[in-house]
């Protein structure tokens, strides 16, 4: 069975190299790129974004607008003046179930009650 219309996910951590802001006391932080990053992935419609320590979640329709997803970050990345970026991307296109990255949440904590 194929759905119709699955959901896909990606889990992308994107790292900037060759910053050209000198006002950063803190060479070694990135925080501002995936900032900016982020906010241009929540700006394309249908997307679901979530941000976590290590990475985001893409949660989309299509494996377009993942993949557009990743193009705005690197754009995003790009306008701020990185010389390089580094992206480690996972896809995960289930066609055979309707859910969403909550439902998988939830079903993890539902299965950690369990004795």
């Amino acid at each position: 069975m194929t759905l119709e219309n699955p959901k896909v996910f990606a889990e992308i951590s994107i790292i900037p190299l060759g910053k050209n802001h000198s006002t950063d006391a803190m060479q070694t932080s990135i925080s501002r790129e995936i900032a900016f990053a982020f906010k241009a992935i929540k700006n394309i419609k249908g997307v679901k974004v979530n941000l976590n320590a290590m990475g985001t979640e893409i949660e989309a329709n299509s494996i377009h607008d993942v993949l557009r997803s990743i193009e705005v970050a690197h754009q995003a990345i790009k306008d701020l003046g990185a010389k390089r970026i580094i992206s480690t991307i996972r896809i995960d296109e289930r066609l055979d179930k309707k859910e969403t990255l909550e439902d998988r949440v939830n079903s993890v904590n539902e299965k950690m009650t369990e004795p």
